[in-house]
């Protein structure tokens, strides 16, 4: 992504970026996609015994739901259930910037719009190197506000185990419908498929794997879904007058998803870059070990430090990044608010910080990556939700649509287009003469 200005200096430049070796696994998933949507239930499970070692039950009771609940300490109850009334809060909040309304375009001419939820909702909740309770906060909720008939949640279970409980309990409280222990390209193959008696998925949403985001981009167009993604991304833009102790932990914490997080510190203060290159390398050392792994290969392939003159380069240079966490370590931050313009979600000020949208404070933490964030949002209430339109018309209101129609389809060239219209003025209007005919 290096950027050919001379007002910007790399102090750190990557050696890979996030799609370096990302691998072809196009053809290992349609294969599996293939023979689950062949063979069905029994498929899915027999890729379950495979992969995660589980031949328990697959859809959770009531009972079993009950268990994972009581295995659940109280404080991480409130937790949860904190974090849950924050996302909700913002996505009731969200649906309500969408109205139904209708409006007349034209003297007997009326249009309107409709928000109608989709009937199933498929939601991925990775389980395997962390346990993402956030994501069953993040996307079976936003499907609940939304209006989704039949939310599923799905998740990798763990042999003998079966799905994390805190997982399971975030998931059932949220409105999940019913909850799958199942994960990877199975799980995703069951949403979609509708396996297991579910209704099929109208949309897929959720992070996972380079597999689970594989499995979607190929059923995407049979079903929906909230967005492509690829490693989690995270910029921080940074003046002197930064924190350089926060502006290192705020990085290692998003180097921490995987060996393949890019993350970018762009600044204007070359003695605070210093002094966040240096202490970071200490602060991962410093992390339990998977995490250690995760943080120092993303911070040693992946990691940027980007130096400007002035502001607006270090805009400049993080709207050509379209990061999908961006982070604002600087004075005047109103101005930043306003000028920067591509990013999946903007954390404004010390007092905040990626980790909070991560897990608690209520946006969604489902956001695009890779760039992506140059034209499509996050995953919202509104992903769920189908804007429809709709029409009617008085005969008269009709009849100046229906000439312009005639008139213009025939310009095109088609004919059947231009009938439709006439034949509604010949029935309406029979004793008018209509000019129909293309003008040169």
């Amino acid at each position: 992504m290096t950027l050919d200005n001379k007002n910007i200096t790399y102090l750190k430049k990557a050696e890979k970026t996030s799609q370096s070796d990302a691998g072809s696994v196009r053809d290992t998933v349609q294969a599996i996609l293939d023979e689950i949507e062949a063979g069905g239930d029994d498929a899915a499970k027999r890729y379950a015994e495979k992969f995660d070692k589980y031949s328990g039950n697959i859809i959770l009771t009531r009972d079993e739901l009950d268990e994972a609940a009581s295995k659940v300490s109280q404080k991480l109850k409130d937790d949860i259930r904190f974090a849950h009334d924050n996302v909700e809060r913002f996505a009731i909040a969200q649906k309500q910037t969408v109205q139904d309304f209708e409006t007349e375009v034209s003297p007997g001419l009326i249009a309107g719009q409709k928000a109608i939820p989709c009937n199933a909702a498929g939601c991925y909740i990775p389980g395997g190197r962390y346990a993402h309770i956030a994501s069953a906060l993040m996307t079976v909720t936003t499907a609940k506000v939304a209006g989704c008939k039949n939310i599923i949640a799905c998740s990798p279970p763990r042999p003998d185990q079966g799905i994390n409980p805190a997982i399971a309990y975030s998931a059932d409280i949220c409105g999940a419908d019913k909850v799958l222990a199942l994960g990877g390209v199975q799980g995703v193959a069951a949403m979609a498929f509708g396996l297991f008696g579910l209704p099929k998925a109208d949309i897929l949403v959720g992070p996972g794997n380079q597999f689970v985001a594989e499995a979607k981009r190929i059923l995407f167009g049979r079903v929906g879904i909230d967005m492509f993604a690829g490693p989690t991304d995270s910029l921080i833009l940074a003046d002197g007058g930064a924190d350089p102790e926060i502006v290192a932990v705020d990085l290692v914490s998003q180097a921490e998803h995987g060996y393949n997080s890019p993350v970018w510190l762009v600044t204007n203060d070359k003695a605070l870059a210093e002094k966040v290159m240096a202490r970071v390398p200490e602060l991962i050392a410093d992390l339990p070990e998977l995490n250690s792994q995760n943080a120092e290969a993303a911070w040693r392939d992946y990691a940027e430090v980007i130096l400007c003159e002035n502001f607006e380069d270090m805009a400049t240079v993080s709207d050509h990044y379209a990061p999908e966490h961006l982070t604002v370590q600087a004075d005047k931050l109103d101005w930043w608010l306003n000028r920067l313009s591509c990013y999946g979600s903007l954390f404004l000020g010390e007092e905040t910080t990626v980790s909070f949208g991560d897990k608690a404070s209520g946006t969604n933490h489902v956001l695009p990556t890779s760039g992506a964030a140059r034209y499509t949002g996050g995953l919202s209430v509104h992903k769920y939700m189908k804007l429809v339109t709709w029409q009617r018309a008085t005969r008269e209101g009709a009849k100046p649509v229906a000439e312009a129609t005639a008139r213009i389809s025939r310009l095109e060239g088609m004919e059947g287009h231009a009938r439709a219209a006439d034949v509604r003025l010949a029935k309406y209007f029979p004793n008018e003469d209509f000019d129909l005919s293309v003008s040169e």
